[in-house]
């Protein structure tokens, strides 16, 4: 038995790090979960917003390769008009080129019913609607109130329950918005029950600023407890947090000790937001694995894949990648992109 002042070794890691210090609870705490899931935006939330077009052949590689990377989910693309994310365009021929990855969930985002049947006409099994806690971000990415968007988004989730598709209701401004500042916490409750009430199996509350803090966290998490919506309820909660402020990691710890076991990452930290320009990147998969894995936590990827996945991407889209560990790790890696 291994004690939190013991190290443990991470195989797999270059140079046998990051050294194992698993954390207990204590002080009335609860200890962190075992084992997370990982929900890999990279394919989406990331190349959405690249100003060039990635060939479906690369995004293509791009999944599979995070997939053999041991990412049991990986969020593939959006059927989302065109008009609007043409990054995103080529999903009908994305999707059918994913079949053969068995085991691997990938859902999708759908923004309305007619992005459901899109995706249904391919046999997408998990989609994912898109609201927001905010008008003003309402506004400028569906052109409609928060209360509008959600009477949108209805039909969609009990359609796709009823085809027996998993749902995850995605929360835009959890934390702060660029047209409005601070964002209230009660509102941010207020939208999340009206989620779960149409059936939203998972919730992704997003920093999609990267504007939130670690007591910030606390308070939301705190409150949607209170509200009846702990972290591993019915319907499971989860956290996208954006890295603006370097505050991602450490906000992501605060949501472990609430019980949070699915965490939103973009490997090699890419992606923002088309409608928020001050969005930056996404919380880097690598460092959160780095993170994960010197916790003692399950997560089920090769570190040293993932990075190199990141650094192939990186190589095709002409920039380095972003990520800290992928930029650590770069020169030692044990798997070499073949």
């Amino acid at each position: 038995m291994t004690d939190a002042t013991t190290p443990t070794v991470a195989s797999g890691s270059p140079a046998e790090l990051p050294m194992v210090f698993p954390l207990k609870g204590r002080e009335g705490r609860e200890g962190l979960p075992a084992r997370v899931r990982i929900h890999e935006v990279g394919p989406r939330d990331g190349l959405q917003n690249e100003s060039a077009i990635v060939p479906v052949q690369v995004k293509a590689e791009f999944i599979e390769r995070l997939a053999a990377a041991g990412l049991s989910t990986v969020e593939a693309t959006s059927f989302v008009h065109p008009k609007w994310v043409p990054q995103l365009a080529d999903a009908e021929e994305l999707y059918p080129r994913l079949g053969g990855l068995d085991g691997v969930r990938l859902p999708v985002l759908v923004p309305n019913a007619r992005g459901l049947e899109r995706a249904l006409a391919l046999g997408a099994r998990e989609v994912a609607v898109f609201a927001s806690a905010t008008e003003s971000f309402a506004k400028a990415n569906l052109n409609r109130t928060v209360d509008g968007a959600l009477e949108m988004f209805e039909p969609v989730v009990t359609r796709a329950k009823r085809e027996g598709l998993r749902v995850r209701g995605y929360l835009s401004m959890c934390f702060g918005d660029p047209w409005e500042g601070p964002v209230p916490v009660e509102q941010v409750v207020r939208v999340c029950r009206a989620l779960v009430g149409m059936g939203c199996d998972e919730l992704s509350l997003g920093d999609t600023i990267g504007v939130a803090t670690p007591g910030h966290v606390h308070a939301l998490l705190t409150a949607l407890e209170r509200a009846g919506l702990p972290a591993s309820g019915e319907t499971d909660l989860a956290v996208h947090f954006h890295d603006t402020y370097g505050q991602a990691l450490s906000n992501t710890f605060t949501a472990l000790q609430h019980g949070v076991a699915t965490v939103d990452a973009s490997a090699g930290g890419l992606g923002g937001c088309p409608y928020a320009k001050s969005a930056t990147g996404n919380l880097a998969t690598e460092d959160l694995v780095w993170m994960l894995h010197g916790l003692g936590i399950e997560t089920g990827v090769d570190l040293a894949l993932l990075c190199a996945t990141s650094r192939w991407m990186a190589e095709r889209l002409g920039r380095p990648s972003p990520s800290r560990t992928v930029r650590a790790l770069s020169g030692t890696a044990s798997h070499k992109e073949q």
